[in-house]
């Protein structure tokens, strides 16, 4: 697995894959850097207008709806419509999910048009599973990533989509396996968005086209490494900001097969 990571990271590097985020306004400018850092090369477009082009360029489509607009939304299901269409792979990342109504109904609609990979906290995939049950505080998680298995492998079953689950410790869930990722560090969850680099970084990787489990995995194994890493020399927050980009934009071979910590199981439902 690690060797496929070390492979997969090779090939991004090379074919510098054009991601489309459709993202939060926080996050915009730490999602761009983290894609150039990773090897990708990043697109912010949202415009209603110009959307279905962009998408058509794009090797992948990354949906972030952590700041919503009726606008926003139109742009949303276009891209997502259009990348279903194509066969462009896409991800949601459902930040927030089950704080409002307004989210809650454009969730079930992008849902419905069947994403690719869907991550999220532990209260936002609890949350996608049942939205009459949905208790959050807001966009971080209330809950621990082990406690969203089942309604993980609920959404699995229902949308097909392979489920991430960031957290202390970080699930994949696919049609046959779960994967635990135990890279990572807890000075992460004090810096805004990393959630949502995860999910453009998992972008980056879908747009080898190769193997959509594979990719996943290493979109979310990349960055948690890289945030542990990064962790190591930060004297808090800020510098981890500037060093997980340097640990992005540093990753080698030794690297990663030195501190990667990837399980893989079976599924047993």
């Amino acid at each position: 697995m690690v060797n496929s990571i070390i492979n997969q990271l090779e090939e991004l590097r090379t074919l510098n894959p054009l991601v489309n985020n459709i993202t939060n306004l926080v996050v915009m400018n730490n999602t761009a850097n983290a894609l150039l850092a990773l090897g990708a090369s990043p697109v912010m477009a949202h415009s209603p207008a110009e959307i279905e082009d962009v998408v058509a360029l794009s090797r992948s489509l990354v949906i972030n709806i952590g700041t919503l607009s009726t606008s926003w939304i139109e742009s949303m299901f276009k891209a997502a419509s259009h990348a279903s269409t194509i066969g462009c792979p896409w991800v949601l990342d459902p930040v927030g999910a089950g704080i409002s109504v307004l989210r809650n109904e454009a969730l079930k609609q992008l849902l419905s048009l069947r994403p690719t990979v869907i991550r999220g906290n532990a209260s936002e995939i609890l949350a996608l599973a049942d939205f009459s049950q949905a208790t959050t505080k807001g966009v971080d998680s209330t809950a621990h990533s082990s406690s969203a298995l089942h309604a993980a492998i609920k959404l699995q079953d229902s949308y097909k989509s392979i489920i991430c689950i960031s957290g202390e410790i970080d699930y994949i869930i696919s049609a046959n396996e779960i994967i635990e990722v135990h890279n990572g560090h807890i000075m992460m969850t004090k810096v805004t968005g990393l959630g949502c680099t995860s999910s453009a970084l998992i972008g980056a990787f879908l747009g080898l086209r190769n193997d959509t489990v594979e990719e996943t995995i290493a979109g979310v194994a990349v960055l948690s490494l890289a945030g542990e890493l990064a962790a190591r020399t930060a004297k808090g927050p800020g510098s981890l900001q500037m060093h997980l980009l340097d640990a992005l934009y540093n990753l080698d071979t030794a690297t990663l097969q030195r501190e990667l910590n990837i399980q893989r199981y079976a599924r047993r439902d």
